[in-house]
């Protein structure tokens, strides 16, 4: 009983919102002008990523640092992107922070790094988007604003960001988001596993690969790159990856090289 009760106030709450606080027509068009990855999608996909933005602007917070101003336009750009990998999934898979901290551009940020000896090592790291348990998230908007361009190289550091965001669902940032059962685990681990062994050889071995270098850093970035190019530029992931593209659409339940 009072689990019905409880399912009818959240479509009622949905409903309202999704009337009230709807992104404005030209707006979304502008939107989907910008960042083709999302026109090439069906008609009832864009229109349920359409609604999945809508209702998460409605429960994010932006902010930015003294000078710039996060406008409407800025914030459905990220909105539309996030939602992509949760198209099928549901928002509440970004239900552990509220923040989403925007800057100009890449910001430099100073590091320390101990090694397997105790030596401390300081430097200094460039970040266009870096997500953290809890939020806030982080965002260049020189990188979202630019989607559309970079999408051609299969980068989008909206979705990278936020497919950390699934991978720490389960609180831990190891490539491996929450699954249904330990087959499915261990079957996605082995899988993930032998590719980025092979995209870290092919990094050592200066050969140029449709993933992202920065991948060979760990597990979950190689996770979350591979998202990025799952969803911008899921034709080349099919064709050269076709077994970590198989894994990435089982999870995401969705199939972009099809849909294109």
């Amino acid at each position: 009983m009072i689990s019905r009760w409880w399912g009818a106030l959240r479509r009622r709450q949905t409903e309202r919102t999704l009337a009230r606080r709807a992104i404005p027509d030209e707006l979304w068009a502008l939107t989907l002008a910008r960042f083709p990855f999302l026109t090439r999608r069906p008609a009832a996909d864009q229109q349920k990523l359409r609604e999945l933005a809508t209702l998460f602007l409605a429960a994010k917070e932006f902010a930015a640092p003294e000078g710039l101003e996060v406008s409407d336009e800025m914030a459905v750009a990220v909105a539309a992107q996030a939602c992509l990998p949760v198209l099928r999934l549901g928002l509440s898979w970004y239900d552990g922070f509220v923040g989403i901290f925007m800057h100009p551009d890449a910001v430099q940020v100073r590091r320390e790094h101990t090694d397997e000896i105790g030596v401390v090592h300081e430097y200094e790291d460039t970040l266009s988007g870096e997500a953290m348990e809890g939020g806030p998230l982080m965002l260049s908007w020189r990188d979202v604003a630019d989607a559309g361009e970079s999408a051609e190289w299969g980068y989008n550091v909206v979705i990278h960001e936020f497919a950390h965001v699934i991978d720490m669902r389960d609180g831990v940032a190891d490539g491996i988001p929450p699954l249904p059962d330990r087959a499915a685990r261990e079957r996605w681990a082995a899988t993930l596993q032998a590719h980025y062994d092979a995209h870290c050889a092919d990094v050592d071995d200066g050969i140029e690969t449709l993933l992202d270098p920065y991948g060979a850093e760990a597990l979950d970035e190689f996770f979350a790159v591979a998202s990025e190019a799952f969803f911008v530029a899921p034709g080349d992931l099919r064709a050269e990856h076709p077994a970590l593209y198989e894994l990435l659409a089982g999870f995401y339940r969705q199939d972009p090289a099809a849909e294109t």
